[in-house]
């Protein structure tokens, strides 16, 4: 039941005005009463400046709590099985194969074409002798 939000809106205001004609006059002053006390407590709270004000709340939240030797465990794990997927990934055996022969058509002065004929391979072979 995915209402659009007026139609919501409207659906409560309707079932709320329903129960309060149905109550008794004693409860609906009795509740407009305690609604006007409210409304005269309430003040307006100043809202929170966006910024870099939560940093440090969040530094202060970080050095308050204590770290049990687990947390720092995870968090050398993490750090060790980060660093060693790093150096995998750098001393890895690059396959540039592809590369290579992309270069070689590109620095060449024959044609692309040239190389995807047929014949080409057994020129190639016969002028090579």
């Amino acid at each position: 039941m995915n209402l659009p939000e007026h139609e919501l809106a409207r659906k409560i205001v309707q079932h709320l005005d329903y129960g309060t004609d149905r109550m008794e006059s004693g409860t609906r002053e009795r509740l407009f009463a305690a609604r006007r006390t409210a409304l005269s407590h309430y003040r307006e709270r100043p809202e929170a400046a966006l910024g870099l004000a939560w940093a440090g709340q969040a530094a202060a939240w970080i050095t308050g709590h204590r770290y049990g030797t687990r947390h720092w465990m995870a968090v050398a794990a993490l750090a060790l099985a980060l660093a060693g997927v790093a150096y995998w990934k750098m001393t890895a055996p690059v396959n540039n194969e592809i590369a290579e022969i992309e270069m070689g058509l590109l620095s060449d002065e024959l044609p692309i074409n040239a190389y995807l004929d047929k014949g080409f391979d057994s020129w190639l072979k016969r002028s090579s002798r």
